[in-house]
């Protein structure tokens, strides 16, 4: 196949399913950079993330969507909006299913949920993940189980974290797009603003350093951002917490853990941008966070869906 105007194809893939699924592994492993933020929590994609991947003279446009859940809060249901948001306006739909939880309580409602939602000639893909946590028996058999319930156009098996399979999706899905003219610069491997990819590496720090369930009462925003003639970048942060205790945990004895958290998301940022990160953040008490319009836009969510 030749870069040639009237060959050349791109189109949006959607990658959905339960929280935790390895949809942000695929993600990276696809675009072979880390554009979205990979931790142990569940539900830690909030923005729609698409990363651009090239596959011959194909540009395939990934949208990394947040994990599909029952919402019980506004960023909940905004989250859950985005997702389905996110699917309908895909030219292709890939769902991830973990290979040793099968189909579960949630893949079940998606499922319900896909059938209900189907849109005209959108093509929908399944992939199950993890593969290597199961024997052969346990995933010929989810295969049947999961084709009987849903009609795949075609079922991948793959491991996001090693790699098994991963290039004979992407092939295959960049033959499955529209021909047309790409949509992004060739080089371009994100189109979300560099200032919420910063803020997403220090949420992410913050996610694996605090083990309870205070990450999802935090955001992080990228306030300041200046580019410094020697070729540096001075970032400022703000990390919004919904109480005075959860202050109190984030900065850690001593400031101990909001140095290791900034140190370890500087060192990613300067790894990301290729260049040296001067990074300063503020831990600042917001009660009410979930409820400002303002903190949605900052991650790409629409806060009227909060209402839904």
């Amino acid at each position: 196949m030749t870069d040639t105007p009237d060959q050349t194809r791109a189109g949006f893939v959607a990658l959905i399913g339960e929280p935790n699924a390895g949809k942000s592994t695929l993600l990276n492993r696809m675009v072979g950079a880390k554009v979205s933020i990979v931790t142990h929590k569940v539900q830690t994609t909030r923005a729609r993330i698409r990363g651009v991947a090239m596959e011959g003279a194909s540009q395939i446009v990934f949208v990394d969507t947040p994990g599909l859940f029952r919402p019980r809060r506004r960023l909940d249901r905004a989250m859950v909006a985005a997702a389905w948001g996110g699917a309908a306006d895909a030219d292709v739909v890939v769902l991830l299913v973990e290979a040793y939880r099968g189909v579960t309580e949630g893949v079940e409602k998606i499922l319900e949920a896909l059938a209900e939602r189907a849109v005209p000639k959108q093509r929908v893909a399944l992939a199950i993940n993890k593969i290597d946590r199961v024997e052969a028996p346990v995933l010929l058999a989810l295969t049947k189980d999961l084709n009987d319930r849903f009609p795949f156009v075609h079922t991948f098996m793959i491991s996001a974290e090693k790699g098994h399979g991963v290039d004979t999706l992407r092939k295959w899905l960049a033959e499955e797009l529209p021909v047309g003219p790409w949509l992004y610069p060739e080089d371009q491997i994100a189109d979300l603003p560099m200032r919420m990819i910063a803020a997403e590496i220090t949420r992410e720090k913050l996610t694996l350093r605090l083990h309870q369930e205070l990450p999802y009462q935090l955001t992080v925003e990228s306030e300041k951002w200046e580019d410094r003639k020697d070729g540096s970048a001075r970032i400022d942060q703000v990390i919004y917490v919904s109480r005075d205790g959860h202050k109190g945990i984030v900065l850690g004895n001593k400031g101990e853990t909001i140095k290791a958290v900034g140190q370890a998301a500087r060192v990613e940022m300067e790894e990301f941008l290729g260049r040296k990160v001067h990074l300063f953040l503020q831990v600042r008490v917001r009660t009410n966070w979930q409820e400002e319009s303002e903190r949605y836009d900052e991650m790409g969510l629409d806060f009227k869906d909060g209402n839904r």
